[in-house]
């Protein structure tokens, strides 16, 4: 790490923000850490995950352990009304013997990466965020929301997609935007007639099946609806039944059937957020949702911003001063991250039937092959 950066907070406790702070202090950082929730807990189910991901896996030392309860698969199979294979799209595969595809569950992965982020000696505080943030020539001047105030090099915000840090430091930033779908996603037994991720196409649905361990699969399904009303909790259940029902496919027939109080139905409304170039100002650097949310169309949102962690770290070794550092880190990251973004939304797009089931395919295989190049 360069003298410049030799204490940095990282604010939010998300995939990104652990893998920055994990990284930091690698390079020789003394690093804080913040997370405002006390239980310092990951929500949702399972989470799909490609080659670019197992590689950023391995440079933060997690690869291994993940591969003995995760799950990892090639290709993505596109069925039919009977559950026949119509095509199948590649995943390419970024780490040697490694394959291109798989998924796992959230708990699992915040569990591996809070791990590692203990275990690199990084300082954890759980229940407490920032209350201002003063940037000086120095150092950024801090107050945190237990009273106690520090100094440091360089403020990470990796607080997700309502992020705290932007709406402070970054005012006229765009807002959240609603794309028109919405996501049902529930934990299943693993079928056995599935090897590998497989997605069916209907009338203003999809549903897709992806494996998470040797035992459990998690379904998605997104829904086309023009406006983001409340669902409630309570009926949640029954509609995700009601929607798998519209498909003929006895497989998603059979996890209809089977699903229950027991399956940690999750609903979500997809958003979007693309915030225009710089992502840093002074001494503060967004990174993850807070600056590049994407809708899970590609599988890609964790990975990019575990991207942008790495990116980050390398990018203030090699630089003599931190404006260098962090504009060399802008240029590496825009680009990929617009990428993920805007095409991800094209396909939320298409399957509102605002093109054709080609160009999904097409606008896939694209964005995956991008996604195998180096970052």
């Amino acid at each position: 790490m360069n003298a410049t950066v030799r204490r940095g907070l990282v604010i939010g406790g998300g995939f990104s923000g652990m893998a920055a702070a994990i990284q930091l202090k690698r390079a020789g950082a003394e690093v804080d850490l913040v997370e405002i929730d006390s239980g310092w807990r990951s929500y949702g189910a399972g989470i799909s995950l490609n080659g670019g991901t197992f590689r950023a896996f391995r440079t933060l030392g997690i690869l291994d352990a993940f591969r003995a309860e995760g799950a990892m698969s090639d290709g993505v199979e596109i069925r039919g009304p009977q559950d026949q294979i119509l095509a199948s799209l590649p995943t390419p595969s970024v780490v040697e013997g490694i394959p291109g595809n798989g998924g796992t569950m959230r708990p699992l992965l915040a569990r591996l990466l809070a791990e590692k982020v203990r275990g690199e000696g990084v300082t954890v505080r759980l229940g407490a965020s920032f209350a201002g943030i003063e940037d000086g020539a120095d150092a950024c001047h801090v107050r945190f929301t237990d009273g106690t105030t520090a100094d440091y090099d360089l403020v990470v915000g990796a607080d997700g997609l309502y992020s705290a840090v932007r709406r402070t430091l970054w005012p006229e930033a765009p807002k959240p935007r609603y794309v028109g779908q919405a996501v049902w996603r529930a934990v299943i037994p693993r079928p056995a007639n599935l090897p590998t991720t497989a997605m069916w196409m209907g009338p203003k649905l999809k549903a897709g099946i992806n494996h998470v361990s040797a035992t459990q699969s998690y379904l998605f399904l997104t829904e086309d609806r023009p406006s983001n009303d409340h669902v409630p909790a309570e009926t949640q259940l029954a509609t995700l039944k009601a929607l798998l029902a519209r498909f003929p496919s006895p497989t998603l027939q059979a996890v209809a059937e089977d699903l229950g109080g027991h399956s940690q139905v999750v609903y979500r409304p997809l958003e979007q957020l693309l915030l225009p170039a710089p992502w840093h100002k002074g001494r503060v650097v967004l990174i993850g949702d807070a600056v590049h949310a994407t809708t899970p169309h590609m599988a890609a949102g964790a990975m990019i911003g575990l991207e942008d962690a790495i990116v980050l770290a390398e990018e203030l070794a090699r630089a003599d001063n931190l404006p260098t550092a962090l504009a060399a880190f802008q240029q590496r990251r825009w680009e990929r991250c617009r990428m993920v973004v805007e095409n991800s939304g094209r396909l939320a797009e298409i399957e509102q039937g605002h093109g054709t089931q080609e160009e999904h395919s097409r606008l896939m295989r694209m964005t995956l092959g991008a996604l195998a190049q180096p970052i």
